[in-house]
């Protein structure tokens, strides 16, 4: 391959911290390559209304702030392929990246391909997705004033979610399969302190009910089977989060206890040359702006990296 073909920077993801990424690395003129990835836009493509991005006044949908995103990236220069990496080779410079339909080699790579929420893998809540039911109760919870809800999980992360709810809900009952809770025992006794939130254990949720919102949900009780209706308006899926680091842990990244990019400094891996920005690395902020803004991190590392090493 000729150094033509040979590319400063690779940024796998098209969320909010590979593109920002993006713009800052073809305003340096690196030229990168953005691999967009199976889903390109990320996590914001399911999102109807955001209104916790800055600089919009009156909210924007996800899937145009993704589109805005790319273009202004693309017009700057960042080449953008609609591909999926299927491995990385990080044994030597340059890199080596292969995808569903071509090899890349660079001498940089920022991974940003984010982490998907985990559901219930039931098809009312896919259908409801946007509808009621959410993954992200800082981003949505503002949509719920007034509401009755419930948070799926049994976990710090439910417990959590379920406490911030409670500032823009009526009610907040959190539903969980086992008998027993997973979280820490300060986050159950403050979810328990508060009067807005109530418990159903050993049971499990079945069905989301509702054609074009959420209306209800039909829940399992686990040791007897009886079926109960709760009249609620949202669902807040709170099982934790899959990060996409698989094919790196196997290019020898390091990977934490959570499955997630160990970070190093500021944005760098345990592989002099590769970086990681966004949610891939990120399990407890998980915010669009806060993925934007490590993008913009990893790429000023990426630029001065390439200073230093030319």
């Amino acid at each position: 391959m000729t150094d033509k073909n040979l590319y400063n920077t690779i940024i796998i993801g098209s969320g909010p911290a590979g593109l920002t990424a993006a713009l800052y690395a073809a305003r340096a003129e690196l030229k990168p390559l953005v691999i967009a990835g199976l889903k390109p836009g990320g996590q914001l493509m399911d999102t109807t209304e955001v209104e916790n991005y800055p600089g919009f006044v009156n909210g924007i949908l996800g899937p145009e702030l993704m589109d805005n995103m790319t273009k202004q990236a693309g017009r700057f220069g960042a080449e953008i392929k609609q591909e999926n990496v299927e491995s990385a080779d990080f044994g030597k410079q340059p890199f080596v990246i292969k995808t569903d339909k071509a090899e890349y080699q660079t001498k940089t790579v920022i991974i940003a391909t984010g982490a998907d929420a985990n559901w219930l893998n039931l098809p009312s809540e896919q259908k409801l997705r946007g509808k009621g039911v959410s993954a992200c109760a800082t981003c949505d919870g503002f949509f719920f004033k007034g509401k009755d809800l419930v948070v799926a999980g049994g976990g710090d992360s439910a417990m959590e979610e379920a406490t911030f709810l409670t500032k823009f809900a009526t009610s907040v009952t959190i539903v969980h399969r086992r008998p027993e809770f997973r979280a820490s025992k300060i986050m159950l006794k403050r979810a328990q302190d508060n009067p807005k939130i109530k418990f159903i254990t050993d049971a499990t949720i079945i069905e989301v009910l509702g054609e074009n919102l959420v209306e209800g949900l039909k829940i399992k009780d686990n040791s007897s089977g009886q079926e109960t209706v709760l009249p609620v308006q949202g669902l807040f899926v709170a099982i934790g989060h899959t990060p996409a680091a698989k094919i790196f842990a196997q290019a020898g990244i390091e990977i934490d206890q959570k499955g997630y990019v160990a970070v190093k400094n500021n944005t760098r891996t345990n592989i002099d040359g590769v970086f990681v920005a966004g949610d891939v690395q990120d399990h407890r902020y998980r915010q669009a702006v806060s993925a934007a803004g490590m993008g913009c991190m990893a790429a000023l590392d990426v630029e001065k990296y390439l200073a230093e090493h030319e």
